[in-house]
This record gives C-alpha cells, sequence and structure tokens, in this order.
C-alpha cells in the first residue's frame, strides 16, 4: 500500500512540473560570421524595452543601441552612418522582428503590440521573421555579433516584467 501512494505521490509531482509554463524563447542568429559577441542578457533586469537607438548607412546596419526601463546597454557597432531613435510608448512591447542580411545586417523592423512598424535600413539580402514561440511573450532583450557593422542579431523571448511601475 505504501509503495502505490508513493509511486501515485511520484507520478503527481512529475506531472505538475511537465504542466509548469514556458515562457522564455529565442531566435537567430540572423546574418553573416564574423565580430565580437555582445549579449544584453543582463540589461533585460532594469525593465523592458523602452527605446531603440539604431544606426544606418547606405547599404548596412551600422550600429546598435537599446534603452531598458531608464538604462541605455552599450552600444555596438560602428560609428559612420546616421543615427536614428525611437522610444515605445509607456506600456508598449516589441512582438516582432523581421529583417534582411546578406554578410551583415542590412534591416530591421520591430512590430510592436500597438501596431507600430518600426523600420531602420535598406530592403536587401535574405529575409528572416522572427516570433515569439510562447503567447503573451514579448522582446526582452538582443544578443548577437558585431564590429564596424552589425555582423549578427539574436533576439530573446519572455514575459513583459511585471515589477516595472517606473518603466
Amino acid at each position: 500500500m505504501l509503495t502505490i501512494a508513493l509511486l501515485a505521490l511520484l507520478c503527481a509531482s512529475a506531472s505538475a512540473n511537465a504542466i509548469q509554463a514556458r515562457s522564455s524563447s529565442y531566435n537567430g542568429e540572423y546574418g553573416g560570421g564574423g565580430g565580437e559577441r555582445f549579449s544584453h542578457s543582463g540589461n533585460q533586469l532594469e525593465g523592458p524595452i523602452t527605446a531603440l537607438r539604431i544606426r544606418v548607412n547606405r547599404y548596412y546596419i551600422v550600429g546598435l543601441q537599446v534603452r531598458y526601463g531608464k538604462v541605455w546597454s552599450d552600444y555596438v557597432g560602428g560609428t559612420q552612418g546616421d543615427l536614428e531613435e525611437i522610444f515605445l510608448h509607456p506600456g508598449e512591447s516589441v512582438i516582432q522582428v523581421s529583417g534582411k542580411y546578406k554578410y551583415y545586417l542590412r534591416k530591421l523592423v520591430f512590430v510592436t503590440d500597438k501596431g507600430r512598424y518600426l523600420p531602420f535600413g535598406k530592403d536587401t539580402g535574405t529575409s528572416f521573421n522572427a516570433v515569439p514561440l510562447y503567447p503573451n511573450t514579448v522582446l526582452r532583450f538582443i544578443s548577437g555579433r558585431a564590429g564596424s557593422l552589425i555582423n549578427a542579431i539574436g533576439l530573446h523571448w519572455d514575459v513583459y516584467p511585471s515589477d516595472c511601475s517606473s518603466c
């Protein structure tokens, strides 16, 4: 009898662990080889993505910087080209990222849950379209490789932080 009770307890525990909701997912890396690795994984602790700075030239995405909560990440990439800056509205989140690449990143389009399309760069190269794997998740941080241009980008998705009253 004790064996049956123990077996039932183990099955119930295994079922509870299997049901535990997953929320994080990853898309990428999109782009070519080369460049030094970067990751904003620690930046997401500052809060959700609230703004984007993207530097572009005639052909490529040259550099990028992301604001998490009220804190800007380190800038990655080169210095040539025009710097564009877009702020998200309070509570607005990125729910899709598409773009184009060849040897380097050429185009990025951020789509928000408020229906805004935020395009950067030129419309040439191999296309990609990244969305989160799980429902009700948003872009939490980016990673990739960069040198004098953005070589490649990775997109990390998870739930919107619940403890962000000051963002």
